[in-house]
């Protein structure tokens, strides 16, 4: 009688854990959807990753930056982002081309503004998941090349990341101001890293006090 319990008991508890974790799961997926719905993304694709195609690339993303960051710092949602994007792809091509010209070459440029998967990347503080987000890409000749890339909308590339901390605060809020508090706390580094130490801390006072 007494084994048949403990068997029931065990076949409770691993009913109960799985379904725990099947509810967490499905939670961080609800979490990680939510959160490429709230963001655009900004890539910029060298033509190769020859040092010259690089250093042309950085060149490009500069000079959009300049240009959009007046356009891009004052939107108050995502839609706007988006229209103001479209309503100045010309320019930004014609911005791309410029610089493309005065470095002596004659490579194509594309801009799309579409969904994109993109790995896990890490900007400053804030770690996006892997996923499928809206991207505006500038992509130069024949876009082989390592990308540049930085957010959108929250406008977190026009953060000056030399500021160091000061940086990831002025990221955090811009965040903080697109995304509810479990979005946020899912892809802040510093909130993880908090808990882990916390966790570790515990586990630590708990075998020193026995």
């Amino acid at each position: 009688m007494k084994r048949g319990f403990k068997v029931f008991m065990v076949v409770i508890l691993v009913i109960f854990t799985f379904s725990i974790s099947k509810i967490i799961e499905i939670r961080n997926e609800c979490i990680k959807n939510s959160i490429e719905n709230k963001l655009i993304r900004f890539h910029v694709i060298a033509n190769s990753d020859n040092v010259k195609d690089q250093k042309l690339k950085l060149e490009i993303k500069d000079e959009i930056i300049k240009y959009m960051s007046f356009k891009l710092k004052d939107s108050k949602d995502i839609n706007e982002s988006r229209k103001i994007i479209k309503d100045n792809d010309k320019k930004i091509k014609d911005i791309a081309y410029k610089v493309i010209k005065q470095n002596g070459y004659n490579y194509n440029v594309i801009t799309t503004l579409s969904k994109e998967n993109f790995p896990i990347k890490t900007y400053g503080n804030i770690t996006l998941p892997q996923g499928k987000y809206e991207a505006y890409r500038v992509i130069i000749g024949e876009g082989e090349g390592h990308n540049w890339w930085c957010v959108m909308f929250p406008p977190l590339c026009f953060v000056d990341v030399t500021k160091g901390e000061v940086a990831n605060e002025e990221t955090e809020e811009n965040m903080k101001k697109v995304l509810n508090s479990a979005e946020y706390n899912s892809i802040n580094n510093a909130q993880f890293k908090f808990k882990v130490v916390e966790t570790v801390k515990n586990i630590k006072n708990k075998n020193s006090s026995k």
